[in-house]
């Protein structure tokens, strides 16, 4: 697979700086850069169900999709999720990578670990945890049957979205995901039950890019770190 910056400057659009632009910028350069995302967050007429535009006015242009230099040790091809900035990294070659605005896990939902993508869902169904319908037992009234067991079918009033990114260790699946949203303005925000969630635009890009087996590192962030040195004080 190509990770070349030059590929996802000429399939992403990436160039797009938001509003980062340097001083001196002129107001053409910065309305060519608005129309970039604009293309990037079109409608999509995907296979199942339309993928509505993205209203660019109710997201934080700084959690838009661009290509930034990135200091990592990870090998290209690499996901990387910082929790605390709220970015999400697809390392390329030479230094750069593709990142992604994300929503997180709310406190006390948070994980950290090294993972890998062991599956990949379009319009996924959605089998929430026990542990989530004892804390909401109201969910159970959206859920139906399904071949897994008591859930949501995939399509634009589920939670997950367009797509999905299951993340396992070993054989054990760590019951986080990867996915899409249909609430692109909680990008940036703690907000999920420790998944973490994209734009439905920009996990159709990272699912594109990243095929089952990629390592997907989550990095602790330091309400995670406080817990675990708390409960290693007690032990």
């Amino acid at each position: 697979m190509d990770l070349s910056r030059r590929t996802f400057l000429l399939g992403a659009s990436a160039t797009a700086m938001g509003s980062s632009l340097p001083a001196g910028s002129t107001l053409a350069q910065s309305m060519r850069d608005m129309s970039a995302y604009q293309r990037m967050y079109a409608p999509i007429d995907d296979d199942l169900y339309p993928v509505p535009g993205i209203e660019l006015s109710r997201i934080n242009p700084a959690y838009l999709r661009r290509v930034v230099q990135y200091d990592t040790t990870e090998a290209p091809g690499t996901v990387v999720v910082d929790p605390q900035s709220r970015y999400l990294y697809l390392v390329m070659r030479d230094g750069m990578a593709v990142r992604y605005g994300v929503g997180v896990g709310r406190s006390g939902f948070g994980w950290s670990g090294a993972a890998t993508i062991k599956d990949k869902q379009e319009w996924p169904d959605w089998y929430p945890p026990k542990e989530m319908f004892a804390r909401q037992p109201e969910l159970m009234e959206q859920m139906g049957a399904l071949p897994g067991g008591h859930g949501m079918p995939g399509g634009p009033g589920n939670p997950l979205g367009a797509r999905a990114l299951y993340l396992w260790q070993g054989n054990k699946d760590t019951l986080y995901r990867i996915h899409g949203t249909f609430e692109p303005w909680t990008i940036g925000t703690n907000v999920s039950s420790g998944c973490i969630r994209m734009i439905n635009q920009d996990v159709i890009d990272l699912y594109d890019h990243t095929p089952t087996g990629t390592k997907v590192v989550v990095l602790s962030s330091p309400s995670n770190r406080r817990r675990r040195n708390q409960t290693a004080a007690r032990i």
